[in-house]
């Protein structure tokens, strides 16, 4: 079976937004779209809502796929479009469909009022269990925002990407990540910024002698570590910018603090087998909730 791109839709402008970062994500991969619904079995809200019959639901629940992806075949004519609409729990359906395919998309909604964003517990749990790529996408993401501005200093869709950050723990630098990163912007003709951060001295607080020497040090020795990490994927990926980043500082903020002007975010989460399940890293986390461009999150040994 030959993979694809996915995409789970429920008629929101999150779901609209990731549906259309999905179709161009396609077209870079030169693969086929797969638009999914999924619904319920019997939705809390029906009990509510006596002229919402399960029958009439699940028609709206088809109607929702068939007029997105109508809407993908008018505005993106060179992409295949399957559509799927399946009847289980959202997340299981979900993760099962991430494991069929390239990469797996949905929607995360913005808070109100407040410098950040919510993912919800369907995204969520899909991220924390997903062994494939899953990415999420803001409401209102198109295409111009993943692209420089013109000359005239308007968004603009045909001009070069915005770079791709790689957020990345040299400590646990996982081929599979990398790998992700250097085809995205590869396949983006972008530069390429990655992200290292390490802790302050622990003598910086007291501000001891011999402090800035010691920073120094540790500054230059990290980021020689990161340019030995980076070395391998550089000469795999010769046509592809290299920006290496390593600050001090936490790790989060960091990343945070240097995706502002990214066209996409590539963060890692180990996969994990001890009983008390799965979950994501505060990193991670800390991406998927301050981070305005689209986050990927690539689950790795």
């Amino acid at each position: 079976m030959s993979r694809t791109v996915t995409v789970g839709v429920d008629d929101s402008a999150e779901s609209r937004a990731a549906a259309e970062w999905a179709a161009r994500e396609a077209l870079l991969r030169g693969l086929p779209l797969k638009i999914m619904s999924v619904s319920e079995p019997s939705p809390r809200f029906l009990a509510r809502s006596p002229l919402l019959d399960p029958d009439t639901y699940r028609h709206w629940a088809e109607q929702v796929t068939s007029r997105s992806a109508d809407g993908i075949r008018l505005r993106h004519p060179g992409i295949e479009v399957i559509t799927e609409q399946l009847t289980g729990t959202p997340a299981d359906i979900l993760c099962e469909a991430a494991g069929l395919s390239e990469l797996l998309v949905l929607g995360s909604r913005a808070l109100r009022g407040l410098g950040g964003f919510m993912v919800g517990s369907v995204s969520l749990g899909v991220v924390a269990r997903a062994e494939r790529p899953v990415v999420l996408v803001r409401a209102g993401e198109q295409a111009a925002d993943e692209h420089d501005r013109d000359p005239a200093g308007a968004p603009s869709a045909v001009t070069p990407f915005r770079p791709v950050v790689l957020g990345l723990d040299i400590d646990q630098a996982d081929d599979t990540l990398l790998e992700f990163a250097f085809d995205a912007a590869a396949r983006r003709k972008a530069p390429l910024r990655i992200v290292h951060a390490w802790p302050e001295p622990p003598t910086s607080f007291y501000r001891f002698a011999g402090d800035a020497e010691l920073y120094d040090s540790l500054e230059r020795g990290q980021a020689t570590l990161l340019s030995k990490v980076v070395l391998p994927w550089q000469q795999r990926f010769p046509h592809v910018e290299v920006m290496e980043a390593s600050r001090c500082g936490s790790a989060a903020e960091v990343l945070v603090d240097d995706s502002r002007d990214a066209s996409l975010v590539v963060v890692g989460r180990r996969i994990r087998t001890r009983s008390f399940g799965a979950r994501i890293g505060h990193v991670t986390h800390s991406a998927l909730h301050h981070i305005a461009a689209p986050v990927a999150v690539v689950a790795h040994s």
